[in-house]
């Protein structure tokens, strides 16, 4: 039981973390989700938004921020 609870701890610190960044990011004016290529479709009552370039933008980000973390801990 104990590892499950150190599990919940650090997954809600990941997102504590996440939700600071985007925080901080939409502060400082980088417009995620409003870059140019993604995809804002609005009508009267709908709103669509299909981000796709802000996926593969944190894709890009995030597998590198992985695969540094990976070659660290394999040392």
């Amino acid at each position: 039981m104990e590892s499950f609870a150190r599990i919940l701890i650090i997954l809600g610190l990941v997102i504590f973390v996440i939700g600071g960044l985007l925080f901080v990011l939409s502060r400082a004016g980088i417009p995620l989700g409003r870059l140019p290529g993604d995809i804002r479709i609005e009508t009267e009552n709908v709103t669509c938004v299909f981000p796709i370039v802000t996926s593969i933008i944190l894709s890009i980000v995030l597998t590198i921020v992985l695969n540094v973390i990976a070659r660290y801990l394999n040392r």
